[in-house]
């Protein structure tokens, strides 16, 4: 028996993301059945990270995206496909209640304050678990913050507080290191920004209504040859769905 783990990164809350979640099911099932068509199929766990500065009120379940009503619930429930998925939303999580690895621990919390402007907290810049970070890992993390809408100066500021020599010695020399990086990434951030507003503007003219979780997926988008391929994707795509299929 298989099981697979479906995970799911919001920023900003999407009431259909339940339909979401069972297009990328649905996919699964798909590709098994393909490779192995005398094979089960798999169980999936759908989980929903929310990093958003507020909670979400969308239910988790796919039956609330169904208007049904009291009195037809035994009737014709029983005929609508229906699963939960585990929303996890760091509004709600203190930072002292995440749990883990360092690693993992870490990763969340600046996640969690990147939408609560703590940054600079001293939640995110406690030594004890800095020091335990794998180096690639705190450089993932030290880039993340410096990409922020962050005084670059406040945080030199709180690199110089670290009291740990080595720790020190080790983001000051990452915060150079992505401080020459900014110049020349800027440039490239700045092409396919481009791209990627011109395939939402794209899908706009042809469709009107783009949804949250479909352009958020665009946005996060970082290869230029995948936008240039979804950019003639929306002009040519017959509807929106199955432009979602290609992206």
């Amino acid at each position: 028996m298989r099981v697979y783990c479906l995970f799911e990164h919001q920023t900003r809350e999407d009431s259909t993301i339940a339909l979401r979640l069972l297009r990328y099911m649905v996919r699964i099932w798909e590709s098994v059945l393909k490779a192995c068509p005398q094979e089960s199929l798999p169980v999936i766990l759908p989980v929903v990270l929310a990093q958003n500065e507020r909670s979400w009120q969308t239910r988790p379940e796919f039956s609330a995206l169904f208007d049904l009503p009291t009195e037809l619930a035994s009737e014709l429930g029983s005929y609508l496909p229906d699963f939960m998925f585990r929303l996890i939303q760091l509004a709600e999580l203190p930072f002292d209640a995440i749990g883990g690895i360092p690693s993992g621990i870490m990763t969340l919390r600046v996640m969690k304050a990147e939408r609560a402007n703590a940054l600079l907290s001293d939640a995110v810049w406690e030594e004890s678990c800095l020091d335990q970070l794998p180096l690639e890992i705190f450089e993932m993390l030290l880039r993340y913050i410096m990409n922020a809408d962050i005084d670059t100066e406040a945080v030199e500021r709180q690199v110089n507080h670290i009291q740990s020599p080595k720790l020190k010695q080790t983001a000051m020399t990452l915060a150079q290191k992505l401080h020459q990086e900014g110049h020349q990434e800027g440039r490239q951030e700045g092409r396919l920004q481009t791209l990627r507003d011109n395939v939402i503007e794209a899908l706009e003219i042809r469709f009107a209504a783009v949804p949250a979780g479909l352009r958020e997926e665009i946005e996060s988008i970082a290869e230029e040859a995948r936008l240039h391929h979804l950019l003639r994707a929306a002009i040519q795509c017959p509807t929106l769905e199955s432009f979602a299929d290609a992206v």
